[in-house]
């Protein structure tokens, strides 16, 4: 009696979408060999059903089908030949070549633009995989070493992991390719990009999306147009296409625009406040750039492309549409009038399972007669019932039989739960879309051009060198910063083979949480790696010099709440919180995301494309457009647009930037309202900075051998970090003043000129050896007084006399080619034996301390740290014993006439007041300060 039971064809259908092994069909078919009924099935209504993974699992792609290929690229043995096209880019042109490499790729070129290789293929999966709302590409991009003559640095010589400047390439490839790709083609697509050869002029970033455009083209896919990418750059006032590096580092501009023949499908770039129309001007060359790579590839797919897969191509019942309507189309428009994400969200997953339920399990019961007349279901399962019906003939029914009378029922209709999810989001985009054109009004209640509420705070965390909370509606970034010393700088390692250093860096987090979801936790995502890296260049712009601000300056941004444009959050919270880092940025900045509805005339509108300001994640979700813009209102620093459908042009672009201008000028406005406002100094806990100009020929004697000398400062100072640069700048990183100022007077005295003649009082014994002993005579700079220059008279060991620790006074004889010292202890001591004046001991070195003395008044050098006021030994207590008063050492060391007393040490002796005294210095002008 039951046509198609319900119950019995779901459990089958389960058991075929579950199901992997071919071997358990089989099995099936034998123990339940169709009826003529199910042998018929495709034209049964529960068709979407019995279809399922099978159906999807057994297609087969279109090139088995269709085996033909043109004659002009297979040669005898079956295999393509290769073809190699030029074409004009700029002022120069790239070659195209395919048939050479990959050739059991579904598709492969090479692109060269100079000596710059870049090499992409293209691969599909044999069998679709389970339908989803995305398209399944993925796309890897590697720079591998040997492209430059390298290899890695680090410990594993292997290219490993990818890194994040590969990992922004990916996403360059990506966005441009996936608004082309049509729905419901499920066939897993891979694409693999490799840098073959670097010549260190030519960017490889732009030839790889061109190069992916092209592969795809000549491949199976079936995408609807090519496309292929250009950067575009702009030196004094002119616009430059794929701009070399050296024509790079002049530019004010760095746009990679990508697009067909007829439009735009994404930008992205950085500037240097340039206006919008400097901006549009060159997304205008790089148009026409693209148009004509585009007509080139065109044509070159005429002839050696491959037959597209369009039979591959499973779209949802269009009859699906028009039930989730019926079922749910009222209680669509009630939730999205709903103003908070969570409750909105909340709600829609109801209605979801809800129309699931009817139409996967329990079967919809359609009103339309309409449907009913032209599905064919209804006439399979009435046949079905005529069958089952029993005639009874008159006169043999007896009086005890009860007549039933059967009656016409309705046919229940079944559906995938695929379908059905992906057309329930579709509708409820179209409900969206037309709650916006018609009615004007947005979820949230704002006008097309309306801002959501902005507050934000400054220093709410003590101990953060800066931190600001910023939230714009349901959307909310925690930024902080991080100061400290060239050590915390970010190295990259390029291609060019120059290490680069990065002392800013901003790093987005996007954890679940602020969706309210549960999710993975760990490195960070291809999303968070973009959205962190536009953030970092739309800051970067403001930031002061090295010279001015030698901080390195780490900016984390964490999304704790998000609806929507949640980068363009942490360009304004990061802006505030460097500013509570006490950072002198150049200006304030600020981002905004915009969104479109392109066909509005569909959705009851007039035809015009509507530009939405500050869009929202359902917005952005069900929009035609996301377009994100940094800067203030004199110019941009950096942009990003993705575009989810073709057709965007120029006039649009132009409509959406202004819009885009007056909503950072609100934003601007807002963020100046700020409570608590940024601090606008460094904090207590910040690192402090000491900058001071050497002799750079001297710098060595601050690193010492294999930095022997420099880590000994540090170690004796107490400070963090010392950076010598070859230049003879010196940066001191210290935690307290005390160790600042201890380490800046030994540099000083290590920078000391000495002059022969140099008198030097209370110096400490370092180190005794047979042939003398080491004197300190300022920190950090020792010599040696021999053992014939300790005393007047013959010394068999210096131990005798001497020990470690002791302070004597010595003066300066000799500095040889070296620069290295030879003090005397004897000349400063009185001449008891005249007749032994001019008596030599080994050195030959005569001291006569009378003529010294009568000359000139000796030169009291003090260059410790620390005063030294330490006990004398027991051969200095003798030796002071016998001067012949008190008198002649003042007028020794105090005597103003004395010429000793150059301007060289006068700068020597300030050094020693500072340091002794201890004086406080405004934190902030240790920044720029000079020795």
């Amino acid at each position: 009696m039951l046509a198609c039971p319900s119950s019995s064809l779901h459990g089958l259908a389960t058991l075929q979408r579950h199901s992997q092994s071919p071997h358990f069909l089989l099995s099936n078919s034998l123990l339940f060999p169709p009826s003529p009924r199910l042998a018929t099935s495709r034209k049964c209504n529960f068709r979407s059903l019995l279809s399922g993974r099978i159906s999807r699992r057994s297609a087969v792609r279109a090139s088995a089908n269709s085996p033909e290929v043109s004659e002009s690229v297979v040669g005898d043995g079956g295999a393509l030949q290769p073809y190699s096209v030029k074409i004009p880019v700029g002022d120069r042109h790239i070659l195209v070549e395919t048939g050479h490499i990959g050739r059991q790729a579904s598709g492969s070129v090479t692109v060269t633009d100079g000596e710059t290789i870049v090499y992409t293929t293209v691969c599909l999966d044999d069998v679709p995989s389970e339908p989803s709302d995305f398209f399944p590409l993925s796309v890897h991009y590697q720079e591998r070493f040997s492209a430059a003559g390298r290899t890695s640095g680090g410990f594993f010589k292997r290219e490993g992991k990818t890194r994040d400047h590969e990992v922004l390439i990916c996403r360059l490839i990506d966005r441009p390719l996936r608004p082309t790709m049509p729905k419901g083609f499920y066939h897993d697509t891979q694409i693999l990009s490799w840098v073959l050869s670097y010549d260190g002029l030519h960017s490889p970033d732009s030839l790889a999306v061109t190069a992916a455009g092209i592969a795809v083209a000549l491949s199976e896919v079936p995408m609807s147009k090519a496309v292929a990418g250009v950067r575009v750059g702009l030196v004094g006032d002119k616009y430059i296409v794929n701009p070399t590096t050296k024509e790079m580092e002049h530019s004010e501009l760095d746009l990679l625009l990508a697009g067909t023949d007829g439009s735009i499908l994404m930008i992205e770039g950085y500037s240097n406040f340039i206006p919008e129309e400097k901006l549009l001007r060159a997304v205008e060359v790089g148009q026409d750039a693209v148009r004509a790579i585009c007509n080139e590839v065109d044509a070159l797919v005429k002839k050696c492309g491959k037959p597209k897969m369009l039979d591959a191509i499973k779209l949802p019942p269009p009859e699906l549409y028009e039930h989730v309507e019926e079922i749910a189309g009222d209680e669509i428009v009630k939730v999205l009038q709903i103003r908070n994400k969570i409750p909105r969200r909340k709600a829609l997953s109801s209605l979801e399972e809800k129309v699931l339920n009817i139409l996967t399990e329990k079967g919809f019961v359609s009103n339309d007669s309409k449907l009913r007349s032209n599905s064919e279901t209804i006439a399979e399962i009435l046949e079905d019932e005529d069958e089952d019906e029993e005639i009874i003939v008159d006169g043999e029914v007896d009086e005890g039989d009860v007549h039933i009378k059967l009656t016409s029922h309705k046919p229940a209709l079944l559906y995938s739960e695929v379908d059905v999810k992906l057309v329930f989001k579709e509708v409820t985009s179209r409900f969206l879309r037309k709650r916006i054109v018609e009615g004007g009004k947005r979820s949230d209640g704002r006008t097309p051009n309306g801002i959501r509420p902005i507050y934000s705070r400054c220093g709410l965390l003590p101990r953060a060198h800066g931190s600001a909370l910023f939230t714009r509606g349901e959307t909310q970034s925690l930024a902080v910063v991080t100061l400290g010393d060239k050590q915390m700088a970010q190295r990259i390692d390029g291609l060019d083979g120059h290490d680069e250093l990065k002392r800013f860096y901003l790093q987005y987090s996007f954890p679940p949480s602020c969706v309210g979801e549960v999710g993975r936790i760990g490195a960070p995502s291809r999303r968070e790696i973009g959205h962190g890296m536009l953030a970092e260049r739309s800051l970067e712009r403001i930031l002061p010099s090295e010279n001015d601000f030698p901080y390195t300056i780490r900016l984390e941004s964490t999304i704790t709440e998000s609806n929507g444009s949640s980068s363009m959050a942490s360009v304004c919270g990061g802006c505030l919180a460097l500013q509570d880092a006490g950072v002198p940025i150049k200006c304030s900045i600020a981002g905004i995301a915009m969104g479109l509805v392109l066909d509005t005339k569909e959705f009851g509108g007039d035809g015009t494309p509507l530009i939405l300001s500050d869009i929202v994640g359902s917005e952005d979700a069900s929009g035609d457009m996301d377009f994100k813009v940094a800067g203030n209102e004199d110019g941009i620093t950096a942009f990003q647009m993705d575009i989810k459908v073709a057709g965007i042009t120029l006039p649009i672009m132009r409509k959406a930037l202004q819009q885009a201008r007056e909503g950072r000028k609100h934003i601007l406005e807002a963020m100046m309202n700020c409570s608590p406002p940024p601090a606008n100094r460094l904090s207590k806990f910040a690192p402090l900075i000491y900058v001071m100009k050497v002799n750079p020929d001297r710098v060595n004697l601050i690193i010492g051998s294999g930095g022997k000398k420099i880590k000994s400062i540090i170690e004796e100072s107490g400070v963090e970090a010392i950076d010598a640069d070859d230049n003879g700048t010196v940066k001191i990183f210290a935690k307290d003043l005390l160790s600042l100022e201890r380490s800046k007077a030994i540099i000083s005295s290590l920078m000391m000129v000495p002059t022969i003649g140099d008198i030097y009082r209370n110096c400490e014994i370092k180190s005794i050896a047979s042939y003398g002993v080491f004197v300190e005579i300022a920190p950090g700079r020792e010599g040696l007084c021999h053992i014939s220059e300790l005393s007047s008279s013959w010394l068999p060991k210096a131990e005798d006399v001497f020990k470690v620790g002791d302070h004597i006074d010595v003066k300066l004889i000799e500095i040889n080619e070296k620069g290295q010292l030879r003090l005397s202890h004897r000349a400063l001591l009185p001449d008891t034996n005249p007749d032994n004046s001019n008596i030599k001991q080994s050195t030959g070195e005569l001291a006569d301390d009378t003529e010294t003395s009568s000359k000139s008044p000796e030169k009291s050098k003090d260059k410790s740290s620390t005063p030294k006021i330490t006990a004398s030994s027991k051969r200095s207590s003798e030796d002071d014993s016998v001067l012949p008063s008190k008198k002649f050492v003042r007028r020794l060391v105090s005597s103003s006439e004395d010429k000793p007393f150059t301007n060289k040490d006068k700068t020597k002796k300030s050094s020693n007041k500072a340091v002794g005294s201890g004086s406080v210095k405004d934190e902030s002008s240790l920044v720029s300060g000079e020795a």
